[in-house]
C-alpha cells in the first residue's frame, strides 16, 4: 500500500465510510427523479470506453471520477468527460470519495472482485462488467458482500435489458417451441494461423502501472499480449472465452429455461492450430446437464470460421415444436415436423423409415420473426433507475455469479478432463475433490480477498 497504509487499516476505513454514507443516503431517501447519479469509473480502456458512451447518453448521470493504471486511457476518458472529474491511478481514491454515489467496474476479470468488495463497503452501488469473477469462490463473496452493506448492483449482461430478448424468454417459457431439450451457443472466429502473434517479455509502456496493473494475480514480466484487451487469452486475468462470451449466453439460457445452475459439465478441447502464446484453447467444446433435462453445449472454434448453426446465431433453442436462433439483433422461430405416427420398422416393402404421411407440423407453433436491440445504454438506464428507486436491476450480482459460474465450471472440467457433478446449493464439486481446490487461487501479497 502507498504510504505505509495497511489493506486491513483501508478496508476498516473504507467500511467505516460506507457505513455513514449509507445512513446519510437512507435519511435523505431515494434520489429524486431528476437527481443526477454520480459515477466513478474504474478501468476506461476498451470495454470502459464503451460504458462511458452508454452512461453519457442519460442526462442524470455524472461521470465524476475517473481510475486507471494506465495514463493515456485516463487523458482518453477525461476528454470525453469533460469537466473536471476527480483523476486517480488507484481506484481506493476514487472509493473514499463521499460525492460519488456508484461505481462503474471495467477492469480485467482478475480485478472485479476486490474492487466490487471495497466498493460495496464503502458504500458504493456497482455496476460491474461480466464475467464476474476469475473463480467461482469470489463471485460468492461478492454476493455476500452486497447483501451485507445493502447495494444496488448490475453485472454488464446486457442482454437482460434487451426488449428482444425478453420477448425470446417469454415465447420459450410459455411453450412456443414445446419442451426445449438443447441449447447450444458458440463463439466461432477463424485466428489461424498467427493469431494474437508471440511478442517477447519487454519494458511496461510509459504510463502503465505493471505492478497495480496485476494486482492480485502472479507477478511476471511485463508483455503485450497479456495487457489491455488479449488479457482474455491468458488464465491469470481469465477464463477466455467460455468465460468472456459464455457468460453472455448461458445467462440467457439460464434465463430462458428458468434454470441458474447446472449440475454436470464435461469440456474437452485444446491449442489445435494458432500458433502463438496464448493460455486458453483455440477449439474448446463444452456440455452442461440441467436438472429440467436441458443439454446445453458451447462451442469455441476459433481456428475455422465457418457457420455454426442452421440459421446466423449466437444461441439456439431446440424444442419438441421446433427451434428458436437468436443472434445479436433478431430472433427466429421455424417450426418442426413432428411424429403423428408410431416410428416404423423397415422392411423390404418400406424403404423410407420416416415418410412424410408419418410428420406434421405441430399446431400452436408457428414462424416467426423479430429483430430488435441489444444496448449497453439500455442496461445503464436499468441501473442508474436502480440507484435512485433502491429497487433490484434486472442483472444483480447473484444472477451474474450463477451465470459466470456455469462458464467458470467448464474450464475446471476442462483442467481435470472428465465430467464432473455440481451441487448447485453448496457449491461445490461432489465427484472430484481436487476440483474443489481451483474454486479460489491465493492471491498475490499484499492483496487478500476479505474474508
Amino acid at each position: 500500500m502507498d504510504g505505509g497504509i495497511t489493506r486491513r487499516a483501508f478496508s476498516a476505513g473504507l467500511v467505516a465510510a460506507g457505513a455513514v454514507a449509507a445512513a446519510k443516503r437512507s435519511a435523505l431517501g431515494a434520489f429524486g427523479a431528476n437527481e443526477r447519479v454520480r459515477l466513478g469509473f474504474i478501468g476506461v480502456g476498451n470495454r470502459g470506453d464503451q460504458l462511458i458512451d452508454a452512461f453519457k447518453v442519460h442526462p442524470d448521470a455524472e461521470i465524476a471520477g475517473i481510475c486507471d493504471v494506465y495514463e493515456p486511457y485516463i487523458e482518453f476518458a477525461a476528454r470525453k468527460v469533460g469537466g473536471s472529474p476527480f483523476i486517480t491511478r488507484d481506484y481506493r481514491g476514487l472509493l473514499a470519495r463521499k460525492d460519488i454515489d456508484a461505481v462503474v467496474i471495467a477492469t480485467p476479470d482478475h480485478w472485479h472482485a476486490l474492487q466490487f468488495i471495497d466498493a460495496c463497503a464503502a458504500g458504493k452501488d456497482v455496476y460491474v462488467e461480466k464475467p464476474l469473477s476469475l473463480v467461482i469462490a469470489e463471485g460468492r463473496k461478492m454476493v455476500d458482500a452486497a447483501g451485507r452493506y445493502n447495494r444496488i448492483t448490475q453485472v454488464g449482461v446486457q442482454r437482460r435489458s434487451s426488449p428482444m430478448c425478453m420477448k425470446a424468454v417469454q415465447l420459450i417459457r410459455s411453450g412456443a417451441i414445446g419442451t426445449v431439450t438443447v441449447c447450444r451457443c458458440n463463439f466461432i472466429r477463424n485466428e489461424w494461423p498467427m493469431g494474437i502473434g508471440k511478442p517477447d517479455d519487454c519494458d511496461p509502456p510509459p504510463g502503465l502501472d505493471w505492478n497495480m496493473w496485476l494486482g492480485p494475480a502472479p507477478e511476471v514480466p511485463y508483455n503485450p499480449n497479456r495487457c489491455h484487451y488479449k488479457f482474455r487469452w491468458f488464465r491469470d486475468y481469465s477464463g477466455g472465452q467460455v468465460t468472456n462470451f459464455g457468460t453472455h449466453f448461458l445467462d440467457v439460457i439460464q434465463w430462458a429455461i428458468d434454470q441458474d445452475a447446472p449440475i454436470g459439465v464435461l469440456a474437452t478441447g485444446g491449442r489445435y492450430a494458432v500458433e502463438d502464446n496464448r493460455q486458453v484453447p483455440d477449439t474448446m467444446e463444452a456440455i452442461w446437464e440441467y436438472p429440467n433435462r436441458t443439454l446445453v453445449t458451447f462451442s469455441q472454434f476459433n481456428a475455422n470460421g465457418a457457420q455454426g448453426n442452421a440459421r446466423p446465431s449466437n444461441i439456439e433453442f431446440r424444442g419438441t415444436k421446433g427451434t428458436l436462433y437468436m443472434s445479436g439483433g433478431s430472433i427466429e422461430i421455424v417450426p418442426c415436423a413432428v411424429r403423428v405416427e408410431p416410428l416404423a420398422a423397415r422392411s423390404p416393402l418400406r424403404c423410407e423409415e420416416d415418410s412424410r404421411q408419418d410428420r406434421a407440423t405441430e399446431p400452436g407453433c408457428e414462424r416467426f420473426s423479430e429483430k430488435g436491440r441489444v444496448s449497453d445504454a439500455d442496461h445503464a438506464r436499468n441501473f442508474l433507475d436502480g440507484v435512485k428507486t433502491r429497487k433490484p436491476c434486472r442483472a444483480p450480482v447473484e444472477v451474474g455469479h450463477r451465470s459466470t459460474s456455469t462458464t467458470l465450471l467448464a474450464n475446471i472440467a476442462f483442467d481435470r478432463k472428465r465430467y464432473l457433478t455440481w451441487d448447485p446449493e453448496s457449491e461445490r464439486v461432489t465427484n472430484d475433490p481436487e476440483a474443489n481446490k481451483l474454486l479460489s487461487y491465493e492471491y498475490r501479497p499484499p492483496w487478500r480477498l476479505p474474508a
